[in-house]
């Protein structure tokens, strides 16, 4: 079965396993101790260190090892904010980072402080003199993906951390999708990343702080891992994280243009085979492995789960594949299509011939969702009628408001508009983006009076 959400979690490198097996038997003892077995176990800790911070490109004795790479985010959020507290209490962050960094700013806000978040254009990347003008004198941290995890964008990391260095600012960059493929580019400050994003074990993460950097570490002192990351060091874990990441990036060059040119099969095959697709991020500065596209009329929970009975694993930023009713804040961010979103992430060795059965399941698949779902097929026809329409979708889930709203605009003449009442958030995104899609003027929003929002769209042609 293809399995393609590596970027949610790449399957164990062999050698992985094999460092993991090997140090169960070798590294089980404390290596804060002097005796033989303890001695044995520092050895594999610092090789394990040594290894990492060569990867990372910074010294070893400016990186620990934590419990995720969720804790590497919060810790260093954290404790770069305190300590330059004396300096100011703003965080900038870009708004399609991780939501490991999104929830540490709200913890930031909710205890006094303040955030700004950079916007994004509609490929996902931060531009970066928008960057630098969100860095003043009060700014105590700011922080930029390495790449993005949704769509697979490439952030500027070069000239934010050129801004930063200018402004005086720490920038902690999250190198949990990129780390893989090659390291960070230089001048960041703080950088953490995930063992489980490059095929070693689950419950390791990296955080590199540079010398000179104010840091103060939160919550209990401990003794371990100069104190930012306290309790007894998974080692096992971390020598089969550390040894998968030195394997992986022997790899990556080889391996990453095999994936890309896969990638690029994919996304420039589904817009020609499926009606009606939109490929979101950008299509040049990104991850190697990673593609995002959007389905219009399409449930993205059923039309997962149709690949998954297909055979294939894939992910999704739509709002109807979570508990939420709020779509993905990266898709909202970038102003893109958030229905029937499917992430295709390619774990190292995927078969080409993988790739090509997913591009021939893929169109059957799509159709049938739609059939369900009573979607048009074909564009109106023009109208002869007067006058604006109202249609109640109210209490309904995207993508059904939309798709009512395009079996309707051919009632209305040129120049006419729809009005879609509907409470589902992602119709807040979803209507705009079908009317650039559909080259329709979405006129805006109000409050309806019956409960939820107005949409209003004007018909063009």
């Amino acid at each position: 079965m293809p399995y393609f959400d590596a970027a949610s979690a790449a399957p164990l490198h062999p050698v992985a396993r094999q460092a993991l097996l090997a140090s169960l038997d070798e590294g089980w003892a404390d290596p804060a101790r002097l005796y033989r077995e303890g001695r044995r176990a520092r050895m594999l800790l610092d090789a394990a260190r040594e290894a990492a911070a060569e990867a990372v490109g910074c010294r070893a004795d400016e990186l620990v090892f934590t419990p995720s790479g969720t804790r590497a985010v919060h810790t260093g959020v954290s404790g770069a904010l305190a300590g330059r507290r004396r300096v100011g209490n703003r965080l900038v962050v870009s708004a399609v980072e991780h939501s490991s960094v999104l929830h540490a700013a709200e913890a930031h806000a909710a205890a006094g402080g303040s955030v700004t978040e950079v916007p994004v254009d509609r490929s996902g990347a931060v531009e970066a003199g928008a960057f630098a003008a969100a860095l003043d004198g009060n700014t105590a941290l700011a922080c930029l993906q390495s790449a993005n995890h949704e769509v697979g964008t490439e952030q500027p990391v070069a000239r934010a951390a050129a801004a930063c260095r200018e402004a005086g600012v720490p920038l902690l960059v999250d190198a949990a999708q990129s780390l893989a493929w090659g390291p960070v580019a230089e001048g960041w400050s703080l950088l953490t990343a995930s063992a489980h994003k490059w095929g070693g074990p689950a419950g390791v993460g990296l955080l590199a702080v540079r010398k000179g950097v104010r840091f103060a570490p939160q919550g209990p002192a401990d003794e371990r891992e100069s104190g930012r990351a306290p309790g007894f060091e998974n080692l096992p874990a971390i020598v089969a994280a550390a040894a998968s990441l030195r394997a992986v990036r022997a790899e990556a060059e080889a391996e990453g243009a095999r994936l890309r040119a896969l990638v690029d099969r994919i996304r420039t095959r589904v817009p020609e085979l499926v009606p009606d697709v939109e490929v979101v991020g950008a299509p040049v500065r990104r991850l190697p492995h990673l593609v995002t596209f959007s389905c219009l009329y399409v449930d993205g929970e059923t039309l997962l789960h149709e690949l998954d009975r297909e055979g294939f694993s894939v992910s999704s930023g739509s709002s109807c594949t979570s508990s939420t009713l709020t779509p993905s804040h990266v898709l909202r961010a970038m102003g893109v299509l958030s229905e029937g979103n499917v992430r295709v992430s390619l774990p190292a060795g995927t078969a080409e011939e993988d790739v090509d059965r997913f591009l021939a399941v893929l169109p059957g698949v799509v159709a049938r969702v739609r059939e369900r779902l009573g979607a048009p097929v074909a564009a109106p026809a023009p109208a002869a009628g007067s006058g604006p329409l109202v249609v109640d979708s109210l209490g309904k889930r995207c993508p059904i408001p939309v798709i009512e709203l395009a079996k309707v605009i051919g009632d209305v003449p040129v120049g006419g508009t729809v009005t879609v009442l509907a409470d589902d958030e992602a119709a807040r995104l979803d209507i705009p983006a079908w009317c650039e899609m559909r080259g329709q003027e979405y006129v805006g929003e109000e409050p309806s009076p019956r409960g939820g929002t107005a949409y209003v769209v004007r018909r063009l042609g």
